[in-house]
């Protein structure tokens, strides 16, 4: 792993799960042309369970933004495995938060801020990024929240 993202890690307390397997017909990440970009990440809680759930039926702001947050740490986690060296990311450029929500549910954005503020707090000022979070009726395999990013990257 990279020694300065490597070290914030560390000083954060946080240790990367390992990146997840693709469930379908797609790889986790593609580098093209200086950008990665990462496909859709779902949350799996300290003991490996994906976190499932729908905003504003059964689940509350603080449930998503922790889902938000370990769908994040498993974004970081694919970027290890894409790039082996951490401290090729330039830029989180964007995050596309999708947010399992009831209907009137409208607090996707302080959702999403689970994941935002994690990034910002490993990467710097590099974590500051463009984003969307969205509201949907449903997200794969009843998961609260999915995430997927597109990251400026350093030549290898």
């Amino acid at each position: 792993m990279s020694s300065t993202i490597a070290a914030r890690l560390e000083e954060l307390g946080l240790t990367l799960p390992k990146a997840a397997a693709p469930v379908a017909a797609y790889v986790p990440a593609v580098e093209q042309d200086g950008f990665l970009y990462i496909s859709g990440q779902l949350p799996f809680d300290a003991q490996g369970d994906l976190m499932l759930g729908r905003l504003g039926e059964d689940r509350d702001i603080a449930f998503g933004q922790k889902a938000a947050r370990a769908c994040a740490m498993m974004l970081v986690a694919q970027m290890q495995a894409a790039l082996t060296d951490l401290d090729r990311v330039a830029q989180i450029v964007k995050l596309g938060v999708f947010v399992n929500s009831d209907g009137r549910f409208t607090d996707q954005a302080q959702v999403a801020n689970g994941a935002s503020e994690l990034m910002q707090d490993i990467f710097g000022d590099s974590g500051r990024h463009a984003r969307s979070a969205v509201g949907v009726p449903v997200l794969p395999l009843g998961v609260a929240v999915e995430i997927d990013a597109i990251v400026a990257v350093t030549d290898g």
